[in-house]
């Protein structure tokens, strides 16, 4: 198998960006969930209750983060993760973020239609993420990096009446070459370009999934009620991909060969 795409989320709930080479820290690809919008109380936001996020659009690059948004335009500011972090909650779970002004705040307020903060994870976030290999990670929901197969969505695909794409899943690494689905539940310690990774968990799907990427409208109850039907967990929900933490940095790129180190049992 190979890496046919490469996708970093630089805000956490908000569109990805295409990649075809990244360095993967000990937190993921490179700015990868290194920002968070949160509520007026520090609740963070995400397109579970917030779909439209799914259209905000972002880049990260000399010191500065841009948001965009089909309508309400650009905002574009310098990027702070040295001052005092603020509380918030992700989960309920407790953390820190760094608050980056009134400026994009305003702006986020307006695309949203509530009050919004955006924060940035503190250099000494210090998250530490459980699982099988437990590692870190910024603002992801439970591990660095999320892989998918293109043989996963096709099986998944093979059963709906009208098939998805693979952004519906926000995978981190897509590999491609795979006869069969889900071969990445059973990847235990990999090698790819010069990074290593290590299974953490299954990854367990949620209301995300049934959001249209492109458009931020929610739809209906697929893909989640079919899965329900063959892709249900020992853990509450429903299973599609995988989640690995970062043994070793390095960097990935399209069309590097996944070298496995060591299988194991897919956990569903």
């Amino acid at each position: 198998m190979r890496i046919s795409s490469l996708v970093t989320y630089p805000v956490k709930g908000c569109a990805g960006v295409a990649l075809d080479s990244a360095h993967v820290s000990a937190t993921g690809l490179e700015h990868d969930r290194a920002f968070m919008i949160v509520d007026e109380d520090g609740a963070f936001r995400s397109q579970r209750t917030d779909p439209l996020l799914a259209v905000v659009r972002c880049s990260v690059g000399d010191g500065t983060l841009t948001l965009s948004h089909a309508t309400t335009g650009s905002v574009t500011v310098p990027v702070d993760r040295d001052s005092e972090a603020r509380d918030i909650t992700m989960f309920r779970a407790p953390m820190h973020g760094i608050d980056q002004g009134d400026e994009v705040a305003a702006w986020l307020a307006e695309v949203i239609g509530e009050p919004s903060r955006l924060v940035a994870a503190p250099r000494d976030h210090g998250r530490v993420t459980d699982g099988i290999s437990p590692g870190s990670a910024q603002f992801a929901d439970s591990a660095a990096v999320h892989i998918l197969s293109t043989a996963t969505l096709a099986g998944l695909n093979s059963r709906l009446d009208v098939a998805l794409p693979m952004d519906r899943f926000r995978p981190n690494i897509v590999l491609d070459g795979g006869e069969e689905p889900h071969r990445e539940d059973e990847l235990r310690e990999v090698e790819i370009g010069s990074a290593r990774l290590a299974y953490t968990k299954l990854a367990i799907r949620c209301a995300v999934t049934t959001v249209e990427q492109t458009t931020g409208e929610r739809g209906g109850p697929e893909p989640l009620r079919t899965l329900g039907d063959y892709r249900r967990g020992r853990q509450k929900g429903v299973a599609f991909g995988s989640k690995f933490s970062v043994i070793e940095e390095g960097t990935v790129s399209i069309g590097d060969e996944l070298r496995v180190e060591s299988w194991g049992e897919s956990e569903l």
